[in-house]
C-alpha cells in the first residue's frame, strides 16, 4: 500500500506559477513510476507527467511541455510539478500518481485543485 498526499494548489492568474508536492508513505519510492494527472470539470482524468524511480525518464502532456516540470526526490519520498506560464486550461483538479515498475498496481491521492484565473 503506499500512500500519496499532495499540496500546493491554489488560485493564480494566467502566466503565473505554482508547484505541486506529493509526499509518498508505505513501500519502497523507488520501485515506482511518480506521475501527474488532472481532471477538469466534466471532463475525464487526463495524464500530465511521469517520472521513472532509477532512470529518471520524463514524458510530458503534448499540453504541458515547455512550461510545466516533473521532478522526484527519491531519499525525501517526494513528487513535484513545477507549473509555469499557466493558462486558464489548466485548471483542474491535480493527482499524484504511484505504479509500480513490475506489477504495474496503482495508487492515487486525493487530489489538490489548482485554478487559473484570466
Amino acid at each position: 500500500q503506499v500512500q500519496l498526499v499532495e499540496s500546493g494548489g491554489g488560485l493564480v492568474q494566467a502566466g503565473g506559477s505554482l508547484r505541486l508536492s506529493c509526499a509518498a508513505s508505505g513501500r519502497p519510492f523507488s520501485t515506482y513510476t511518480m506521475g501527474w494527472f488532472r481532471q477538469a470539470p466534466g471532463k475525464e482524468r487526463e495524464f500530465v507527467a511521469t517520472i521513472s524511480p532509477r532512470d529518471g525518464r520524463i514524458d510530458y502532456a503534448d499540453s504541458v511541455k515547455g512550461r510545466f516540470t516533473i521532478s522526484r526526490d527519491n531519499a525525501k519520498n517526494m513528487v513535484y510539478l513545477q507549473m509555469n506560464s499557466l493558462k486558464v486550461e489548466d485548471t483542474a483538479v491535480y493527482y499524484c500518481n504511484a505504479e509500480h515498475v513490475i506489477t504495474t498496481l496503482n495508487y492515487w491521492g486525493q487530489g489538490t485543485q489548482v485554478t487559473v484565473s484570466s
